[in-house]
């Protein structure tokens, strides 16, 4: 019955990716394997770790797109021996890489999206540079080239330092050798870098909730820019934070996991606040309020608390035996199994009028046979609620999606038809501002398009306040196309 729902749901994975390291006095693969695990939200392809003890370095990189982190990598959990580790769960590039140089041997891993991959590599071949290897995409891995600018430097801080400045899109990295964990937070911040602590160990994380019951206290959270070595014993900053932070405001919408914190704000509570504000500019007044899951879900708690209307689940995640799902190559099967996850609660769908969260829509295919499923189950109305803006430019610097048109996006499609495809940078604006005749009519299209009941954004100042962080320190590109 969920057939015609799977395709946006796979096409909707978390791609930013995330990473883990520890330095500690004793064995560190415990405190790495489970770190690293935690952030198992943020990808599906590939899980990597890499040790450094008293043998040098031992790596392991696994496929996790049919079973979970923990079960590619128990094994060896049990093998590995070091105190210094780290590693990341990524959906793109196999890392960490381990890297011989000038600089030494050292290992590296990296969340990053490079707009400027050619320009880079044509520069670092023209000094000399003999090759890069291709994935299988035809991509250079990105980790590799970061490597390439590091070892373009005479020092590893300066090479570090200069790959931050050099890419165009974000760069968040930790660099393991003999000496320590070297941990840089991108330049404007566009990701997080957090600190743990605790007796004879620290750790860096891109989540701060994957330390906590690994025993560590929150010890600090980098600036834009800044770098810092690890060791067992101390947490040293080697280049001092800037002052100009873009942190993607997308990590509390969507990507964050609830348990997660950034720049003091917890997921969870921003999602209610979310959900609460849009309650406030609400009028309708249907029967229940639904979150799709995962992320949804929040959002549409804080919005029934807020507006009184009870809250519902109308589709339960089946997740005990569903980590991740096994993916034939028979397109037919893949959607078979994907939404045998997804189970529909039916006694709460019919002759009701539901109101529905999402985080966002992009290109509209999931919320379109979600609410036709819905009405063929005998919904009376389908309310539908974004906890985010209209997205309208496509992200720029972190990796979002697989999508690489904006045209993609039903806002771009939508706005296209409606200005006849004359579609100017100053018509786009027009499109972003939520008190304009141009974004209310695009908002009616959509609507009518995905054939739901009524149709409300949540809206910019709105999220934004819900983050509690001041605006100017919040990237808001993908919405309003502002650097």
């Amino acid at each position: 019955m969920f057939a015609k729902m799977t395709n946006f749901y796979h096409f909707r994975r978390k791609t930013m990716g995330g990473f883990f390291g520890v330095a500690a006095k004793d064995d560190c693969v415990f405190d790495l394997f489970f770190g690293i695990d935690y952030h198992s939200h943020l990808g599906t392809r590939r899980g990597g770790m890499t040790v450094y003890g008293d043998k040098g370095f031992d790596r392991s990189i696994h496929n996790i797109e049919n079973a979970p982190f923990r079960t590619k990598f128990d094994k060896d959990m049990q093998n590995m021996k070091g105190y210094l580790g780290i590693g990341c769960i990524s959906d793109y590039e196999p890392q960490p890489l381990i890297v011989r140089s000038h600089h030494g041997t050292y290992a590296l891993t990296t969340v990053s999206k490079i707009n400027n991959v050619d320009e880079i590599s044509k520069e670092i071949f023209d000094q000399g540079h003999s090759h890069f290897l291709e994935m299988s995409g035809g991509d250079i891995n990105s980790t590799e080239l970061v490597a390439a600018l590091i070892n373009q430097k005479d020092n590893l801080i300066d090479g570090i330092r200069y790959a931050l400045e050099k890419i165009d899109g974000s760069l968040s990295l930790l660099l393991m050798n003999q000496n320590g964990i070297y941990a840089a937070r991108d330049m404007h911040g566009r990701t997080p870098v957090v600190i743990g602590k605790k007796d004879g160990a620290f750790c860096a994380s891109f989540e701060n909730f994957a330390y906590k019951n690994l025993g560590y206290h929150d010890y600090k959270e980098l600036g834009p820019g800044e770098v810092v070595v690890l060791t067992p014993s101390n947490c040293v900053t080697l280049v001092q934070p800037g002052k100009d932070m873009k942190i993607c405001t997308f990590l509390w919408v969507y990507y964050g996991y609830p348990a997660s914190s950034y720049e003091g704000m917890s997921v969870e509570q921003m999602r209610y606040n979310c959900g609460a504000s849009m309650a406030k500019r609400d009028n309708v007044k249907p029967d229940i309020v639904a979150g799709v899951p995962d992320s949804g879900t929040a959002h549409a708690v804080g919005y029934a608390n807020e507006s009184g209307i009870p809250f519902s689940r109308p589709f339960i995640k089946y997740t005990p035996t569903w980590p991740r799902s096994f993916m034939p190559t028979i397109q037919s099967q893949r959607n078979l199994i994907a939404k045998m996850k997804l189970l529909a609660v039916e006694d709460l769908i019919k002759d009701k009028s539901l109101l529905l969260i999402d985080d966002s829509i992009v290109r509209g295919t999931q919320l379109r046979e979600t609410t036709e499923y819905l009405f063929d189950s005998g919904a009376r109305e389908v309310h539908i609620r974004p906890a985010c803006p209209p997205l309208v430019y496509g992200c720029k610097y972190l990796n979002f999606s697989r999508s690489s048109s904006e045209m993609d996006l039903i806002t771009r499609r939508v706005i296209e038809r409606l200005e006849n495809g004359n579609v100017t940078d100053e018509v786009l604006q027009e499109y972003t501002d939520p008190d304009s005749e141009k974004y209310e009519k695009m908002v009616d299209e959509i609507c009518k398009e995905l054939h739901f009941t009524s149709l409300r954004f949540n809206r910019l100042d709105d999220m934004l306040e819900a983050c509690g962080v001041e605006k100017c320190k919040l990237c808001t590109y993908c919405w309003d196309g502002k650097e």
